[in-house]
């Protein structure tokens, strides 16, 4: 089913609102960008090894899955504009850990500064993610999360770009910027602070871990293949921005066209975004999601056929391109499903937050682990190969319908 929206009307406080939200989130995703970009290769220089810098990146996602667990427990009465400002905050604290570590280069410090990120990131995950699922309407959902994701890969198509030139000049050049467009950021949310002053009504007695697996076990029964699938795609970002992002120096190094390998990931989002707002999908989302998944495992396996820069850059787009419609129709499955789940949605988007951080933990020590044994350019072979078995797998035994356990969701307290 096609649903034309009204998103893209300058009158409608909806498309204000979400375009306000965009250019925030542009300018500390911008940041992000910068640094993701040049983490990678940092880390790897002070610890000479490509395993240990998976490690060290993804204890982020290991701090990021326990902000998951206790998250949804410990937030109440928190207006939405606050908890995007404490996500932003934390893009700035991390920013000045990084200095920090590039001064005192001890394993220790930079495990700091990964927790640090790890916060940061799922803080404004929840908050996106509350944003949609109160604000915007249902038939509006997948096309909402393609137009922020276009602001979102514009900056991560620049950033790595920016960070290119921003490398060359110092190893704590990329923290000072980042902290610069992070205040930037800052500086709109405190001028549109106005739009999102909605508060998040979520009491809580006590914060128990157990509680909240418990409750993540029920739900996962119900939405496991887009769990699987959320993962996935997270792994593949997570390899992207580690193994990736050192790949691209290296190639930078022989090439001219080298350095666009990184960017040429994220630039299919760009425009691939609007045409999927524009469609407004309402129903089918699942299933044309599995679709263009085995697509992208289909072209990234193809990245080894020639030994030539711009046969793997055609790879890379073309394989971005199938990821740049799965993301916002998974999204959009997301939404549904949380704005179902009333007063308890906040257990659905810790679950959803989850699969990132999952992600996170698992693909960089992966990537790590398969790069030092066969090279960066064979792991993302390998890669294609791995989601093409998982894309025919889901196709396979996913429901038509997500069907949630209404009765045990309606005992547990708000």
């Amino acid at each position: 089913m096609i649903y034309k929206p009204n998103l893209l009307t300058i009158k409608d406080p909806l498309w204000r609102k979400t375009v306000n939200l965009s250019l925030v989130l542009f300018f500390v995703f911008f940041a992000d960008a910068i640094l993701s970009t040049s983490v990678p290769g940092l880390v790897e220089t002070f610890f000479k090894s490509p395993i240990v810098m998976g490690f060290v990146l993804s204890f982020s996602s290991i701090v990021g899955l326990g902000v998951d667990l206790i998250f949804p427990q410990i937030i109440r009465g928190i207006r939405f504009n606050k908890l995007l400002f404490f996500g932003i905050l934390c893009s700035l604290v991390f920013s000045l850990s990084l200095i920090w570590a590039t001064l005192t280069p001890f394993i220790l410090v930079f495990l700091v500064a990964m927790a640090i990120w790890g916060i940061y990131y799922e803080v404004i995950g929840f908050a996106n993610h509350q944003f949609v699922a109160d604000t915007i309407p249902y038939r509006l959902h997948a096309s909402t999360w393609a137009f922020m994701g276009v602001f979102k890969n514009l900056a991560y198509f620049l950033g790595p770009l920016f960070a290119g030139f921003l490398i060359s000049t110092g190893p704590r050049v990329p923290a000072y910027f980042a902290i610069i467009f992070a205040l930037v950021s800052l500086l709109i949310l405190y001028l549109t602070k106005k739009q999102h002053e909605r508060p998040l009504t979520i009491e809580v007695e006590k914060i128990s871990f157990v509680c909240e697996i418990e409750h993540w076990g029920i739900l996962f029964k119900s939405i496991w293949p887009i769990f699987i699938m959320s993962v996935v795609l997270g792994i593949i970002d997570a390899v992207f921005w580690t193994t990736g992002a050192v790949y691209t120096e290296v190639l930078t190094k022989t090439s001219f066209w080298g350095r666009w390998f990184l960017p040429m990931y994220a630039l299919p989002s760009l425009f691939v975004g609007f045409i999927v707002a524009k469609k407004g999908i309402v129903s089918g989302k699942k299933k044309s999601a599995m679709l263009f998944f085995l697509l992208s495992g289909i072209f990234l396996a193809m990245i080894t056929v020639y030994d030539s820069i711009l046969w793997e850059l055609l790879a890379v787009f073309c394989s971005s391109l199938a990821l740049a419609v799965t993301y916002p129709l998974i999204e959009g499955v997301y939404s549904d499903v949380i704005e179902r789940m009333g007063t308890q949605r906040k257990h659905m988007i810790g679950l959803c937050s989850s699969t990132t951080s999952i992600s996170y933990i698992v693909g960089p020590i992966l990537a790590g682990f398969v790069s030092s044994q066969v090279g960066s350019k064979m792991t993302f072979t390998y890669l294609g190969y791995a989601v093409i078995i998982v894309a025919f797998f889901l196709m396979i035994t996913t429901p038509k319908k997500i069907k949630l356990p209404q009765t045990q969701i309606k005992k547990w307290k708000d």
